[in-house]
């Protein structure tokens, strides 16, 4: 087993003509927190969507636990997985978007024990009721017969947490996870995100967020027009930037 939990290497990608991402190199230790900062369009959630093959790199390999992530080597070429092995291993991958997506036609306990269901075939009255004990360590047990209408932004992005941790994932990934909250709303999603962290969990978070990587990061990386500019622990980088975009993206948001 590996000692990373996730490894980028070389990864590149582009939309057209433009690159998003132009060759980033990423080591994240198991059980340890990484925080992606950057401004708009320096390709955050595109690098995070690589890491479970929600977007194909054009170039480069990802491993999550030392498995090579959407494809399987066969000499010097790399050759895409079937379908059904890409889902295996994205199983193994929580990941929490930033509208929530939760099913509108499944109550909340619905919602949090479909996955283990559907994709590792887990007995329903097992995954249920590891469904509520999910709901409980986030605060929510009183909602689980819930529908998400009747749910705050705050309450649906927690379920959200909920259900990707259902899958017993080896890393969680989360995407902006409170910038489509009001802001009342955001500590409480933080949180249960510092719970996590605290709890030895393996977490890579792209947000705005400083005060909070600050708080919660073992790593800080600060990504600029798809390149990785400077990175390490949340002192150097936050408060000892050696890099001018670095320097220049924290007085903009700080």
């Amino acid at each position: 087993m590996s000692e990373y939990a996730v490894e980028l290497r070389g990864i590149r990608k582009s939309f057209g003509a433009q690159e998003v991402l132009g060759g980033v190199d990423l080591s994240v230790r198991s059980g340890e927190v990484t925080v992606i900062l950057g401004p708009s369009g320096s390709g955050k959630s595109t690098l995070l969507r690589t890491i479970n093959h929600l977007e194909k790199v054009d170039a480069g390999t990802v491993r999550v636990g030392g498995e090579l992530v959407g494809y399987r080597r066969k000499g010097d070429r790399l050759h895409e997985l079937p379908e059904r092995e890409i889902l295996r291993q994205r199983s193994r991958i929580g990941f929490v978007f930033q509208n929530f997506n939760l099913f509108p036609h499944l109550t909340v306990r619905e919602n949090v024990a479909l996955a283990p269901i559907a994709s590792q075939h887990r007995p329903k009255a097992e995954a249920q009721a590891e469904a509520l004990e999910l709901l409980t360590r986030v605060g929510l047990a009183d909602k689980a017969d819930e529908y998400p209408r009747r749910l705050s932004g705050g309450q649906q992005q927690r379920v959200a947490i909920a259900r990707a941790l259902a899958l017993r994932p080896e890393v969680v990934l989360f995407d902006e996870p409170t910038s489509a909250l009001d802001p009342e709303l955001v500590g409480e999603v933080l949180d249960v995100i510092r719970d996590l962290a605290s709890g030895g969990a393996t977490l890579v978070i792209v947000t705005h967020e400083v005060g909070f990587a600050r708080e919660v990061a073992d790593t800080v990386v600060l990504l600029d027009a798809g390149r990785i500019v400077e990175q390490g622990p949340p002192r150097q980088v936050l408060d000892a930037p050696e890099h001018p975009r670095t320097k220049a993206f924290l007085a903009h948001v700080l």
